[in-house]
Protein backbone atom coordinates (compact mmCIF):
# COMPACT_ATOMS: atom_id res chain seq x y z
CA UNK A 1 0.00 0.00 0.00
CA UNK A 2 1.21 3.47 -0.85
CA UNK A 3 -0.17 6.98 -0.75
CA UNK A 4 -2.00 8.17 -3.85
CA UNK A 5 -3.68 11.18 -5.44
CA UNK A 6 -6.88 11.44 -7.44
CA UNK A 7 -9.11 14.31 -8.58
CA UNK A 8 -6.85 16.91 -7.01
CA UNK A 9 -6.68 15.30 -3.57
CA UNK A 10 -3.88 13.33 -1.91
CA UNK A 11 -4.59 10.39 0.38
CA UNK A 12 -2.22 8.78 2.85
CA UNK A 13 -1.64 5.04 2.76
CA UNK A 14 -3.99 3.35 5.25
CA UNK A 15 -2.26 2.24 8.45
CA UNK A 16 -5.30 0.10 9.29
CA UNK A 17 -8.27 -1.08 7.22
CA UNK A 18 -10.46 1.87 6.27
CA UNK A 19 -14.23 1.40 6.27
CA UNK A 20 -16.45 4.14 4.84
CA UNK A 21 -20.19 3.73 5.23
CA UNK A 22 -22.85 5.67 3.34
CA UNK A 23 -26.12 5.25 5.25
CA UNK A 24 -28.76 6.12 2.68
CA UNK A 25 -31.21 8.74 3.94
CA UNK A 26 -29.67 9.10 7.39
CA UNK A 27 -30.65 12.59 8.46
CA UNK A 28 -29.08 13.91 11.69
CA UNK A 29 -30.99 12.55 14.66
CA UNK A 30 -31.35 8.89 13.80
CA UNK A 31 -28.11 7.85 15.49
CA UNK A 32 -28.66 10.09 18.49
CA UNK A 33 -32.20 8.77 19.01
CA UNK A 34 -31.03 5.16 18.97
CA UNK A 35 -28.30 6.02 21.48
CA UNK A 36 -30.79 7.80 23.71
CA UNK A 37 -33.02 4.72 23.60
CA UNK A 38 -30.11 2.62 24.85
CA UNK A 39 -30.06 0.53 21.67
CA UNK A 40 -26.73 1.59 20.14
CA UNK A 41 -23.79 1.17 22.53
CA UNK A 42 -21.14 1.41 19.81
CA UNK A 43 -22.56 4.69 18.53
CA UNK A 44 -22.80 5.93 22.13
CA UNK A 45 -19.08 5.35 22.56
CA UNK A 46 -18.27 6.94 19.19
CA UNK A 47 -20.31 10.05 19.99
CA UNK A 48 -18.44 10.28 23.29
CA UNK A 49 -14.90 9.33 22.25
CA UNK A 50 -14.74 9.70 18.47
CA UNK A 51 -15.88 12.55 16.24
CA UNK A 52 -19.40 13.47 15.16
CA UNK A 53 -20.39 16.57 13.18
CA UNK A 54 -23.04 17.56 10.65
CA UNK A 55 -21.83 18.24 7.14
CA UNK A 56 -23.48 19.04 3.82
CA UNK A 57 -24.24 16.65 1.02
CA UNK A 58 -24.67 17.46 -2.67
CA UNK A 59 -27.83 19.01 -4.07
CA UNK A 60 -29.81 17.35 -5.60
CA UNK A 61 -29.90 15.28 -2.44
CA UNK A 62 -30.26 11.94 -4.20
CA UNK A 63 -28.42 8.62 -4.08
CA UNK A 64 -26.31 8.55 -7.23
CA UNK A 65 -24.86 12.09 -7.15
CA UNK A 66 -23.87 11.77 -3.52
CA UNK A 67 -22.44 8.25 -3.57
CA UNK A 68 -20.29 9.23 -6.54
CA UNK A 69 -19.21 12.45 -4.83
CA UNK A 70 -18.21 10.43 -1.77
CA UNK A 71 -16.14 7.92 -3.75
CA UNK A 72 -14.47 10.50 -6.01
CA UNK A 73 -13.97 13.28 -3.45
CA UNK A 74 -15.42 15.92 -5.79
CA UNK A 75 -18.75 17.47 -6.74
CA UNK A 76 -21.03 16.46 -9.65
CA UNK A 77 -19.68 19.39 -11.67
CA UNK A 78 -16.48 17.35 -11.87
CA UNK A 79 -17.62 13.72 -11.84
CA UNK A 80 -20.74 14.26 -13.96
CA UNK A 81 -23.32 12.19 -12.06
CA UNK A 82 -26.07 14.70 -11.32
CA UNK A 83 -29.05 12.44 -10.62
CA UNK A 84 -30.42 8.93 -10.57
CA UNK A 85 -32.10 9.74 -13.89
CA UNK A 86 -31.54 12.36 -16.59
CA UNK A 87 -32.17 13.42 -20.16
CA UNK A 88 -29.26 12.24 -22.30
CA UNK A 89 -28.87 14.90 -24.98
CA UNK A 90 -26.60 12.63 -27.05
CA UNK A 91 -29.24 9.93 -27.47
CA UNK A 92 -32.28 12.18 -27.05
CA UNK A 93 -33.73 9.84 -24.43
CA UNK A 94 -34.46 9.83 -20.71
CA UNK A 95 -32.30 7.20 -19.02
CA UNK A 96 -31.15 5.92 -15.66
CA UNK A 97 -27.74 7.34 -14.78
CA UNK A 98 -26.28 3.96 -13.85
CA UNK A 99 -23.98 3.28 -16.78
CA UNK A 100 -20.31 3.71 -15.81
CA UNK A 101 -19.74 5.65 -19.04
CA UNK A 102 -21.50 8.62 -17.45
CA UNK A 103 -18.79 8.91 -14.75
CA UNK A 104 -16.15 11.38 -15.91
CA UNK A 105 -13.34 10.80 -13.40
CA UNK A 106 -11.60 7.98 -11.58
CA UNK A 107 -12.81 6.84 -8.19
CA UNK A 108 -10.74 6.80 -5.02
CA UNK A 109 -10.97 3.01 -5.23
CA UNK A 110 -9.28 2.79 -8.61
CA UNK A 111 -6.49 5.13 -7.56
CA UNK A 112 -5.98 3.26 -4.29
CA UNK A 113 -5.85 -0.08 -6.08
CA UNK A 114 -3.23 1.27 -8.46
CA UNK A 115 -1.21 2.18 -5.36
CA UNK A 116 -1.42 -1.40 -4.08
CA UNK A 117 -4.57 -1.40 -1.95
CA UNK A 118 -7.16 -4.18 -1.90
CA UNK A 119 -10.69 -2.88 -2.38
CA UNK A 120 -14.14 -4.19 -1.47
CA UNK A 121 -17.38 -2.42 -2.39
CA UNK A 122 -20.78 -3.62 -1.22
CA UNK A 123 -23.95 -1.74 -2.10
CA UNK A 124 -27.57 -2.52 -1.34
CA UNK A 125 -29.04 -1.68 -4.75
CA UNK A 126 -27.42 -3.01 -7.87
CA UNK A 127 -28.03 0.30 -9.66
CA UNK A 128 -24.86 1.70 -8.03
CA UNK A 129 -22.57 -1.28 -8.45
CA UNK A 130 -21.24 -0.49 -11.93
CA UNK A 131 -20.53 3.15 -11.14
CA UNK A 132 -18.80 2.41 -7.83
CA UNK A 133 -16.71 -0.37 -9.31
CA UNK A 134 -15.72 1.44 -12.49
CA UNK A 135 -12.09 0.86 -13.43
CA UNK A 136 -11.34 -1.72 -10.74
CA UNK A 137 -9.27 -4.77 -11.58
CA UNK A 138 -11.78 -7.23 -10.17
CA UNK A 139 -10.67 -10.60 -8.87
CA UNK A 140 -9.79 -12.60 -5.74
CA UNK A 141 -7.22 -10.82 -3.63
CA UNK A 142 -7.54 -7.62 -5.70
CA UNK A 143 -11.03 -6.12 -5.65
CA UNK A 144 -14.69 -7.04 -5.47
CA UNK A 145 -17.86 -5.05 -6.09
CA UNK A 146 -21.33 -6.51 -5.59
CA UNK A 147 -24.83 -5.72 -4.35
CA UNK A 148 -27.17 -7.26 -1.81
CA UNK A 149 -29.92 -7.14 -4.41
CA UNK A 150 -28.11 -9.50 -6.78
CA UNK A 151 -25.70 -11.24 -4.42
CA UNK A 152 -26.76 -14.65 -5.73
CA UNK A 153 -25.67 -13.64 -9.25
CA UNK A 154 -22.15 -12.50 -8.35
CA UNK A 155 -19.34 -13.96 -10.42
CA UNK A 156 -15.57 -13.59 -10.34
CA UNK A 157 -15.63 -12.14 -13.85
CA UNK A 158 -18.25 -9.46 -13.17
CA UNK A 159 -17.90 -8.87 -9.42
CA UNK A 160 -14.48 -10.20 -8.43
CA UNK A 161 -16.14 -12.72 -6.12
CA UNK A 162 -18.62 -15.57 -6.26
CA UNK A 163 -20.55 -17.72 -3.79
CA UNK A 164 -21.47 -14.58 -1.84
CA UNK A 165 -24.44 -16.19 -0.10
CA UNK A 166 -22.21 -18.85 1.41
CA UNK A 167 -19.71 -16.22 2.54
CA UNK A 168 -22.34 -14.05 4.19
CA UNK A 169 -24.58 -16.82 5.50
CA UNK A 170 -27.79 -15.00 4.60
CA UNK A 171 -30.30 -15.43 1.76
CA UNK A 172 -30.88 -12.74 -0.86
CA UNK A 173 -33.08 -10.17 0.92
CA UNK A 174 -36.22 -8.56 -0.42
CA UNK A 175 -35.35 -5.27 -2.12
CA UNK A 176 -38.05 -3.54 -0.05
CA UNK A 177 -36.77 -4.49 3.37
CA UNK A 178 -34.32 -3.57 6.11
CA UNK A 179 -32.63 -6.86 5.26
CA UNK A 180 -31.19 -5.36 2.07
CA UNK A 181 -29.05 -3.05 4.20
CA UNK A 182 -28.29 -5.67 6.85
CA UNK A 183 -26.85 -7.89 4.12
CA UNK A 184 -24.43 -5.04 3.24
CA UNK A 185 -23.12 -4.90 6.81
CA UNK A 186 -22.98 -8.68 7.22
CA UNK A 187 -21.03 -8.94 3.98
CA UNK A 188 -18.67 -6.19 5.09
CA UNK A 189 -17.87 -7.98 8.33
CA UNK A 190 -17.30 -11.32 6.62
CA UNK A 191 -15.06 -9.73 4.00
CA UNK A 192 -13.03 -8.03 6.71
CA UNK A 193 -12.73 -11.27 8.67
CA UNK A 194 -11.86 -13.47 5.70
CA UNK A 195 -9.99 -11.22 3.29
CA UNK A 196 -9.21 -7.95 5.13
CA UNK A 197 -9.41 -5.38 2.33
CA UNK A 198 -7.47 -2.17 2.83
CA UNK A 199 -10.52 -0.09 1.85
CA UNK A 200 -14.10 -1.25 2.36
CA UNK A 201 -17.07 0.81 1.15
CA UNK A 202 -20.58 -0.03 2.34
CA UNK A 203 -23.64 1.71 0.89
CA UNK A 204 -27.14 0.97 2.20
CA UNK A 205 -30.71 1.66 1.05
CA UNK A 206 -33.11 4.19 2.59
CA UNK A 207 -36.17 1.95 2.69
CA UNK A 208 -36.47 2.37 6.48
CA UNK A 209 -35.81 6.12 6.48
CA UNK A 210 -38.49 6.68 3.83
CA UNK A 211 -41.03 5.12 6.18
CA UNK A 212 -39.85 5.76 9.74
CA UNK A 213 -38.69 9.01 11.34
CA UNK A 214 -35.81 9.26 13.84
CA UNK A 215 -36.65 7.84 17.24
CA UNK A 216 -39.46 5.57 16.09
CA UNK A 217 -39.22 1.92 17.18
CA UNK A 218 -38.49 0.59 13.69
CA UNK A 219 -35.82 3.23 13.05
CA UNK A 220 -34.16 2.56 16.41
CA UNK A 221 -34.11 -1.17 15.69
CA UNK A 222 -32.53 -0.54 12.30
CA UNK A 223 -29.76 1.56 13.83
CA UNK A 224 -29.28 -1.04 16.56
CA UNK A 225 -28.65 -3.61 13.82
CA UNK A 226 -26.16 -1.28 12.19
CA UNK A 227 -24.52 -0.61 15.55
CA UNK A 228 -23.84 -4.30 16.14
CA UNK A 229 -22.05 -4.80 12.82
CA UNK A 230 -20.02 -1.60 13.13
CA UNK A 231 -18.93 -2.71 16.59
CA UNK A 232 -17.57 -5.89 15.02
CA UNK A 233 -15.67 -3.92 12.38
CA UNK A 234 -14.30 -1.67 15.12
CA UNK A 235 -13.15 -4.74 17.07
CA UNK A 236 -11.34 -5.92 13.95
CA UNK A 237 -9.20 -2.76 14.12
CA UNK A 238 -10.90 -0.82 11.34
CA UNK A 239 -10.90 2.96 11.08
CA UNK A 240 -14.54 3.82 10.36
CA UNK A 241 -16.03 6.92 8.75
CA UNK A 242 -19.80 7.11 8.39
CA UNK A 243 -21.85 9.62 6.44
CA UNK A 244 -25.05 9.76 4.38
CA UNK A 245 -26.02 10.57 0.83
CA UNK A 246 -28.90 12.80 1.95
CA UNK A 247 -31.32 13.50 4.74
CA UNK A 248 -35.08 12.93 4.76
CA UNK A 249 -38.22 14.91 5.57
CA UNK A 250 -41.95 14.41 5.83
CA UNK A 251 -43.51 15.46 2.51
CA UNK A 252 -47.24 15.29 3.20
CA UNK A 253 -50.15 17.48 4.24
CA UNK A 254 -52.18 17.36 7.46
CA UNK A 255 -54.33 14.60 5.98
CA UNK A 256 -51.17 12.49 5.37
CA UNK A 257 -51.47 12.86 1.58
CA UNK A 258 -48.30 13.55 -0.45
CA UNK A 259 -47.96 17.34 -0.83
CA UNK A 260 -47.07 17.70 -4.50
CA UNK A 261 -46.41 20.45 -7.01
CA UNK A 262 -47.08 18.82 -10.40
CA UNK A 263 -44.55 20.80 -12.42
CA UNK A 264 -45.32 19.28 -15.83
CA UNK A 265 -48.99 20.12 -15.40
CA UNK A 266 -48.06 23.68 -14.37
CA UNK A 267 -45.81 24.21 -17.39
CA UNK A 268 -48.32 22.57 -19.73
CA UNK A 269 -50.88 25.09 -18.53
CA UNK A 270 -48.54 28.00 -19.16
CA UNK A 271 -46.71 26.92 -22.32
CA UNK A 272 -48.95 24.34 -23.96
CA UNK A 273 -49.20 20.58 -23.54
CA UNK A 274 -45.85 18.89 -23.98
CA UNK A 275 -43.97 22.07 -24.84
CA UNK A 276 -41.70 21.62 -21.81
CA UNK A 277 -40.05 18.43 -20.61
CA UNK A 278 -39.78 17.95 -16.84
CA UNK A 279 -37.14 15.54 -15.53
CA UNK A 280 -37.24 14.20 -11.96
CA UNK A 281 -33.71 13.06 -11.07
CA UNK A 282 -35.00 11.00 -8.11
CA UNK A 283 -36.55 8.52 -10.55
CA UNK A 284 -35.32 4.95 -10.15
CA UNK A 285 -36.87 1.45 -10.26
CA UNK A 286 -37.68 1.46 -6.53
CA UNK A 287 -40.93 3.41 -6.62
CA UNK A 288 -42.27 1.91 -3.38
CA UNK A 289 -39.69 4.04 -1.58
CA UNK A 290 -40.90 7.40 -2.84
CA UNK A 291 -43.29 7.16 -5.82
CA UNK A 292 -40.68 9.07 -7.91
CA UNK A 293 -41.46 12.17 -5.84
CA UNK A 294 -38.59 14.32 -4.59
CA UNK A 295 -37.85 17.98 -3.99
CA UNK A 296 -35.66 18.69 -7.03
CA UNK A 297 -36.56 18.91 -10.72
CA UNK A 298 -35.09 20.23 -13.92
CA UNK A 299 -37.01 21.18 -17.04
CA UNK A 300 -36.25 21.75 -20.71
CA UNK A 301 -38.21 24.65 -22.20
CA UNK A 302 -39.14 25.39 -25.83
CA UNK A 303 -37.03 27.82 -27.81
CA UNK A 304 -38.03 31.46 -27.54
CA UNK A 305 -39.61 31.18 -24.11
CA UNK A 306 -38.91 34.03 -21.70
CA UNK A 307 -37.05 31.98 -19.10
CA UNK A 308 -36.88 34.84 -16.61
CA UNK A 309 -40.67 35.22 -16.74
CA UNK A 310 -41.22 31.48 -16.23
CA UNK A 311 -38.84 31.48 -13.27
CA UNK A 312 -40.63 34.44 -11.69
CA UNK A 313 -43.98 32.64 -11.95
CA UNK A 314 -42.51 29.43 -10.55
CA UNK A 315 -40.88 31.23 -7.63
CA UNK A 316 -44.28 32.66 -6.72
CA UNK A 317 -45.90 29.21 -6.44
CA UNK A 318 -46.60 27.97 -2.89
CA UNK A 319 -44.00 25.38 -1.88
CA UNK A 320 -41.27 26.40 -4.32
CA UNK A 321 -38.07 27.37 -2.50
CA UNK A 322 -35.78 28.05 -5.46
CA UNK A 323 -36.27 28.47 -9.21
CA UNK A 324 -33.08 29.17 -11.18
CA UNK A 325 -31.83 29.13 -14.72
CA UNK A 326 -29.31 26.46 -15.68
CA UNK A 327 -26.17 28.54 -15.23
CA UNK A 328 -27.18 29.92 -11.83
CA UNK A 329 -28.30 26.52 -10.57
CA UNK A 330 -25.12 24.80 -11.69
CA UNK A 331 -22.97 27.45 -10.00
CA UNK A 332 -24.91 27.22 -6.76
CA UNK A 333 -25.21 23.44 -6.60
CA UNK A 334 -21.95 22.44 -8.38
CA UNK A 335 -23.64 20.59 -11.25
CA UNK A 336 -22.58 19.85 -14.85
CA UNK A 337 -24.36 22.29 -17.16
CA UNK A 338 -24.51 19.90 -20.11
CA UNK A 339 -26.62 17.45 -18.10
CA UNK A 340 -29.20 19.86 -16.71
CA UNK A 341 -32.28 21.40 -18.25
CA UNK A 342 -32.92 25.07 -18.93
CA UNK A 343 -34.25 25.61 -15.40
CA UNK A 344 -33.94 23.97 -11.99
CA UNK A 345 -36.75 23.98 -9.42
CA UNK A 346 -36.40 23.04 -5.75
CA UNK A 347 -39.40 22.66 -3.46
CA UNK A 348 -39.56 23.57 0.22
CA UNK A 349 -39.02 21.30 3.20
CA UNK A 350 -42.36 19.50 3.20
CA UNK A 351 -43.24 19.63 -0.51
CA UNK A 352 -42.28 17.38 -3.41
CA UNK A 353 -42.28 17.92 -7.16
CA UNK A 354 -44.01 15.61 -9.60
CA UNK A 355 -44.47 15.62 -13.35
CA UNK A 356 -48.20 15.17 -14.08
CA UNK A 357 -50.88 13.83 -11.78
CA UNK A 358 -51.64 11.07 -14.28
CA UNK A 359 -48.03 9.82 -14.42
CA UNK A 360 -47.40 8.99 -10.74
CA UNK A 361 -48.48 5.64 -9.32
CA UNK A 362 -48.66 6.21 -5.56
CA UNK A 363 -50.30 2.89 -4.75
CA UNK A 364 -47.07 1.59 -3.22
CA UNK A 365 -46.94 4.38 -0.62
CA UNK A 366 -48.46 2.73 2.45
CA UNK A 367 -47.20 5.30 4.94
CA UNK A 368 -47.24 9.13 4.81
CA UNK A 369 -44.58 10.19 2.31
CA UNK A 370 -41.06 10.94 3.49
CA UNK A 371 -38.62 11.94 0.76
CA UNK A 372 -35.64 14.10 -0.19
CA UNK A 373 -33.90 15.95 -2.99
CA UNK A 374 -33.96 19.54 -1.83
CA UNK A 375 -31.83 21.96 0.13
CA UNK A 376 -33.69 20.99 3.29
CA UNK A 377 -32.20 17.47 3.13
CA UNK A 378 -28.60 18.65 2.76
CA UNK A 379 -27.47 18.15 6.37
CA UNK A 380 -25.88 14.72 6.95
CA UNK A 381 -23.83 13.10 9.71
CA UNK A 382 -20.07 12.71 9.57
CA UNK A 383 -19.20 10.21 12.31
CA UNK A 384 -15.83 8.57 13.02
CA UNK A 385 -14.59 6.01 15.52
CA UNK A 386 -11.39 8.06 15.90
CA UNK A 387 -10.69 11.65 16.87
CA UNK A 388 -10.45 13.72 13.71
CA UNK A 389 -8.38 16.91 13.53
CA UNK A 390 -11.02 19.31 12.19
CA UNK A 391 -10.23 22.71 10.76
CA UNK A 392 -12.13 25.52 12.52
CA UNK A 393 -14.66 27.29 10.34
CA UNK A 394 -14.42 24.86 7.45
CA UNK A 395 -17.60 23.70 5.70
CA UNK A 396 -17.41 19.92 5.66
CA UNK A 397 -19.10 17.84 2.97
CA UNK A 398 -20.01 14.18 2.87
CA UNK A 399 -17.44 13.80 0.10
CA UNK A 400 -14.71 14.84 2.55
CA UNK A 401 -15.16 11.55 4.42
CA UNK A 402 -12.26 9.70 2.78
CA UNK A 403 -9.95 12.67 3.30
CA UNK A 404 -10.92 12.84 6.96
CA UNK A 405 -10.66 9.14 7.69
CA UNK A 406 -7.35 8.70 5.83
CA UNK A 407 -5.59 12.03 6.36
CA UNK A 408 -6.99 13.72 9.46
CA UNK A 409 -6.88 11.15 12.26
CA UNK A 410 -5.68 13.24 15.20
CA UNK A 411 -3.27 10.68 16.63
CA UNK A 412 -1.53 10.21 13.26
CA UNK A 413 -1.17 13.97 12.77
CA UNK A 414 0.20 14.35 16.31
CA UNK A 415 2.71 11.56 15.70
Amino acid sequence: MASFSVNGRAYAAPSAPVVVVCVDGSEPGYIEAAVEAGMAPFFARVLREGTAIVGDCVVPTFTNPNNLSIVTGVSPAVHGICGNYFFDRESGTEVMMNDPRFLRVDTIFRAAQSAGSRIAVVTAKDKLRGLLGKGLDLGPGRACSFSSEKADQATVERNGIDDVLRLVGLPVPDVYSAGLSEFVFAAGVRLMESWRPDILYLSTTDYIQHKHAPGTPVANSFYAMMDSYLARLDALGCVIGLTADHGMNAKHDTAARPDIVFLQDVLDGWLGAGAARVILPITDPYVVHHGALGSFATAYLPEGVDIAAVLARLAALPGIEVALDRAAACRRFELPEDRMGDIVVVSSRHKVIGTSLSRHDLSGLKEPLRSHGGISEQGVPLVFNRRIALEPGRRYRNFDVFDLVMNRIAERIAA
